[in-house]
């Protein structure tokens, strides 16, 4: 039986859970997600938990047990608290701003880069140098920050790049003004 899987999964005030035919649903305050359940696995509500159980000792069920509490636990607090992720653009001229529904970047191209939010997701600009991605489905937006930050990867010699709020970029020496062998 898998450790994770054994916990049980609190629910804050103002989130149902609902299990079935193989469909996992959570509602809350901030929205509602969906999950598609395969394999021997079952989902009880007692109270203010939610309980993943296996059905079966059939291989691959002990995996599953984990993964599909682990997906529980991040849909709850996504549809009751949301998950943000913030990002740091560094670059000499480089910005960014919101403007509609798009995210517009000038990261040293010779046009601006326009980032249209998916459905779910919210961008956010602090200052022109900061982009926040925020949604309740964390899987969405971990991918939708890691694709604005695939639009200029940091690079370790001037540290330019787009970075996750926090990330160490790993600095390289670069080269050396000396003269060379003779």
């Amino acid at each position: 039986m898998s450790r994770i899987g054994k916990l049980p999964v609190t629910l804050p005030a103002g989130v149902t859970v609902t299990f079935e035919n193989g469909l996992l649903t959570v509602k809350g305050s901030k929205g509602t997600l969906t999950q598609k359940v395969v394999g021997d696995i079952d989902i009880k509500v007692e109270g203010a938990e939610a309980h993943v159980v296996t059905t079966s000792e059939a291989e691959g069920t002990n995996a599953k047990h984990g993964l599909y509490r682990a997906l529980l636990q991040n849909m709850v607090v996504g549809v009751n608290e949301g998950y943000t992720i913030a990002l740091t653009v560094n670059g000499v001229g480089w910005k960014v701003a919101k403007q509609g529904n798009k995210l517009v970047m000038h990261v040293g191209f010779s046009h601006p880069v326009e980032f249209v939010e998916p459905e779910g997701i919210k961008f956010a600009c602090p200052t022109d140098k900061e982009i926040t991605v925020s949604g309740i489905d964390k899987v969405v937006v971990g991918q939708t920050a890691a694709n604005i930050r695939k639009v200029r990867i940091p690079e370790p010699y001037h540290g330019y790049g787009i970075a996750y709020k926090g990330e160490v970029i790993e600095r390289k020496e670069g080269k050396t003004g000396g003269k060379g062998k003779k």
